[in-house]
């Protein structure tokens, strides 16, 4: 969809839900906390949403439905997510329901899926059980073929919208020795089946997301005909892969959301709380904090932006991608919350607060994106087992294969670029080496010391200090593949299992978000309204990146963090979301009093 379609449905979907400050409207804080405070299920939101239309943007066009491009779902949830996690999870699961159908499916399952959803059926994707976690290779829930169909027989467990869905697609062991090809996908109407055949589980209390329902069910001989197969038979896997790849990368908008609200009610509080003779705001410790925090969510910003449309851009390398964003976006962001705290005070830790309880809520509801549909461990490893072989292209990789790089990031990276269509079953699970963050990253140098050297004086030291910092960070993946290298050579069979492996698996995630950041930079610049792009804020985001690796070594200055604050107060002040995609959010009400 080109940026300006996108823009103005975001602005439709912000006008429609108006000022979240505001009790008025139609999905305003004080009630969002009400649901969570009585940890009820938002129906009431989730039903708005779904009248709204906000289902049709992530089903396909193709059966019906409104997508084209993944970006449009995932900003539309984002815009939610800021307002209640609880609701655009909620919301999400049964679109995340829909993706083996999408990724496998017939075009007459995919119709039949997507007139449900869009008449108000809500799916459940049951996926994990009790005993297994994340090991899908281990599920136990048997699908036994019998005349016509299939008799599914188990449990799933620690499953969103378990308990209130009215149809499941179920990952189930079709082979009795299991194994990669042992597992398949069926899709069921749960209110069909006969009594006692679906048992439903209860319902988990949860620290976060409280009103969500996060439940599951036990299927007890349950038949589903031939036609609720989902691709071939020992397909399963494969589609549970290619699923969870696609809700990882999206997931990571639950946590920009969480931290693009608390930062936006701190600056409330900083901008009008005045201490010691001066707006907090102009204190320097607390304003460097705050350009941080910015700086931070720009870093997960740009980290997203490129996972997100690698799923169109580039399927085949989207194991990398959807991993990276997976594991660094919310363990990123989760320290930035943490930040917050300290600039925001007593205020954040204050559950009735008219203004500040959100906060505090958004705290709790962020780490969801930590372990839904794969952990930080999960997705560690993932990057791990492919490490070697992305090292080694990225420091070998001839002329045409970096051209071809160099190609792609212009769309991955360039946010008013047009997207091929969506192809879910072109995913691949391993990358064989491939990630264009990397290989088109030497190429973003020299174009970001161009756009140096045509740039006005301060902005062009910025920008020349960006690239010596970027120049820097990159350069480490060559020590990194040696060290991944005589770790190799040291632990022989035990190399692929060693935590040392994972800790080196984190450095390739800030190398990844390192180039990221150049490349939304190069490639999305002209695109960008004002305040953006920002040559002081890519100098704070690379230093971030760079605190990881020398955490007491800083390459700002406070003319730098003078600027970024310049660039956040205008982008809060002007009601834009806090992003490269600088949607325009509902005008804020006159609340100054409830803000004290």
């Amino acid at each position: 969809m080109p940026k300006k379609d996108l823009t103005e449905l975001a602005r439709r979907l912000e006008s429609h839900l108006g000022d979240p400050h505001d009790p008025a409207s139609r999905m305003p804080y004080a009630r969002v906390l009400e649901y969570d405070e009585r940890e009820d299920y938002p129906y009431e939101f989730v039903n708005l949403i779904q009248r709204w239309g906000g289902a049709d943007y992530s089903l396909p066009v193709a059966q019906g439905g409104r997508a084209g491009d993944v970006e449009v779902g995932f900003n539309l949830m984002r815009l939610i997510a800021r307002r209640d996690p609880t609701t655009a999870t909620a919301f999400i699961i049964t679109s995340l329901s829909f993706m083996p159908a999408w990724v496998a499916g017939t075009d007459e399952q995919k119709r039949a899926l997507v007139d449900a959803i869009q008449h108000g059926t809500r799916y459940a994707w049951g996926l994990s059980e009790r005993r297994h976690g994340s090991d899908l290779t281990a599920n136990e829930l048997t699908a036994e073929k019998t005349d016509g169909g299939w008799l599914l027989t188990g449990e799933k467990w620690l499953i969103g919208n378990g308990r209130v869905a009215d149809g499941l697609s179920v990952h189930a062991r079709t082979d009795p020795r299991g194994g990669p090809g042992g597992y398949s996908v069926f899709v069921l109407d749960k209110r069909g089946t006969p009594a006692g055949t679906v048992e439903e589980l209860p319902r988990e209390r949860m620290h976060g997301l409280r009103g969500l329902d996060m439940s599951g069910f036990r299927l007890d001989r349950v038949f589903v005909p031939d036609s609720g197969l989902l691709g071939r038979p020992g397909q399963g896997l494969e589609i549970a892969l290619k699923t969870s790849q696609t809700a990882r990368a999206l997931i990571s908008g639950i946590a920009l959301s969480a931290v693009d609200t608390g930062l936006r009610v701190t600056l409330d509080f900083t901008e009008s709380r005045e201490v010691y003779g001066r707006m907090v705001s102009d204190i320097p410790y607390s304003r460097r904090q705050l350009t941080e925090c910015f700086a931070d969510l720009m870093v997960a910003d740009a980290v997203s932006l490129g996972a997100v449309r690698a799923l169109q851009v580039v399927p085949e390398q989207t194991s990398v991608w959807s991993s990276v964003v997976k594991y660094f976006v919310p363990t990123l962001l989760e320290r930035t919350f943490a930040q917050l705290n300290v600039v925001l005070g007593a205020r954040f830790y204050l559950r009735d607060h008219p203004h500040y309880a959100i906060h505090q809520k958004m705290m709790r509801d962020l780490p969801v994106a930590n372990f839904a549909d794969g952990n930080t461990v999960v997705n560690l490893k993932n990057i791990a087992l492919q490490l070697e072989g992305l090292l080694a292209l990225a420091d070998t990789a001839d002329a045409s294969v970096r051209a071809g790089a160099q190609e792609r990031a212009a769309v991955l990276f360039g946010i008013d670029r047009e997207l091929p269509l969506y192809r879910p079953w072109d995913q691949e699970l391993f990358s064989r080496g491939m990630d264009d963050a990397l290989l088109a990253a030497p190429d973003a140098l020299l174009r970001l010391r161009r756009l140096a050297g045509e740039a006005k004086p301060d902005e062009r030291e910025w920008l020349t200090r960006s690239a010596e910092v970027a120049g820097e960070l990159l350069a480490h993946a060559q020590g990194l593949r040696e060290r991944t290298a005589a770790l190799k050579a040291a632990l022989g069979r035990d190399f692929g299992q060693s935590a040392e492996l994972f800790d080196l698996a984190k450095e390739y995630c800030l190398l990844h978000a390192s180039a990221a950041c150049v490349l939304s930079y190069v490639h999305s610049a002209a695109a960008l309204d004002d305040p953006l792009p920002s040559g002081a804020l890519l100098l704070l985001q690379l230093e971030r990146i760079r605190r990881h690796l020398r955490p007491h070594e800083a390459v700002t200055d406070a003319a730098v963090v003078d600027e970024v604050m310049r660039v956040l107060r205008c982008l809060h002040r002007e009601d834009l979301l806090f992003s490269y995609w600088q949607f325009p959010l509902a005008p804020r009400a006159d609340l100054s009093a409830a803000r004290r």
